[in-house]
């Protein structure tokens, strides 16, 4: 099986290139989609930092790059921008596909330890294979000055995945992320299939309970949430994520947004200050 990746779409944006791309990943044991948005050459360096971004729940590759227009800012400050999918597909699972808030399109970033879901290992793939997978492959991506993003879902992924891994990461920001999913309805019906009955696990994939373990944060976290977000109160927690990294010490900007949604539209209208942010970490 092909694990090297075949280019199988490419459409010219803001001087660069948005490239689709298909593999097949051990990790996951199924072929996967990804995307990258490669800024047009620099006349600064030949090599591209990595933003990757991770989306939400019922997302594929395709929604960030299709609707956040985040490839101006980034064609602006070099920064090449990696959308992996969400979750494994085509494996057929029995019950893969009952809800859109568990299976196909729900991820959730962690590496299940229930033997039925044993495919489902998002949590290796965005942080060990796909790395490996863009040096390997991609000589224009600096894959050592990375940073990281995400959406809902994506924005739990994105928090957890960096407080774990200060070491490969130099930013971390999120729009509306599920911060407290112990407590919340998606993170307890994802956490109780993958995971099984053992809390100390799901700790393990929660940011709140995870940021006043990792306290040598150093770059300041990034979160928008709008506060019309239907999902605010009852599924989000942002504010619980809030008084963690206070008691932690832990530098959060944790901007609310009057009259926004969990759209797109609110992520298009805030993205270009979140590619700022990562690009000054990276050192552009």
């Amino acid at each position: 099986m092909e694990t090297k990746p075949t280019e199988i779409s490419s459409s010219k944006m803001f001087g660069g290139y948005n490239k689709r791309y298909k593999h097949f990943s051990p990790t996951l044991g199924c072929s996967m989609t990804f995307h990258i948005y490669f800024p047009p050459p620099s006349p600064r360096s030949n090599k591209f930092p990595v933003l990757y971004w991770l989306s939400g729940l019922t997302c594929t590759d395709e929604n960030f790059i299709m609707k956040s227009g985040a490839q101006r800012a980034a064609s602006e400050k070099g920064v090449a921008l990696v959308a992996p999918d969400t979750s494994p597909r085509g494996l057929n699972v029995e019950g893969e596909a009952d809800s859109w808030d568990f299976g196909v399109g729900a991820g959730f970033y962690l590496n299940a330890t229930q033997e039925k879901w044993k495919n489902w290992r998002m949590y290796d793939y965005v942080v060990k294979e796909l790395p490996k997978l863009l040096s390997e492959n991609f000589l224009q991506l600096d894959t050592s000055r990375a940073s990281i993003s995400g959406h809902s879902m994506g924005g739990h992924g994105a928090l957890t995945i960096y407080l774990k891994n200060l070491d490969k990461y130099k930013s971390v920001s999120a729009f509306a992320p599920i911060a407290n999913p112990i407590n919340c309805p998606w993170g307890q019906k994802a956490f109780t299939n993958y995971l099984g009955d053992n809390k100390a696990e799901w700790e393990e994939y929660d940011a709140t309970c995870l940021v006043s373990k990792y306290k040598d944060v150093s770059a300041t976290i990034l979160i928008d949430q709008g506060e019309d977000d239907k999902f605010l109160h009852d599924q989000l927690l942002p504010f619980r994520f809030g008084e963690a990294s206070r008691n932690a010490n832990v530098p959060l900007l944790l901007r609310l947004q009057p009259g926004y949604d969990h759209s797109y539209f609110f992520i298009s209208t805030f993205i270009d200050d979140h590619i700022r942010h990562h690009a000054q970490a990276l050192s552009l």
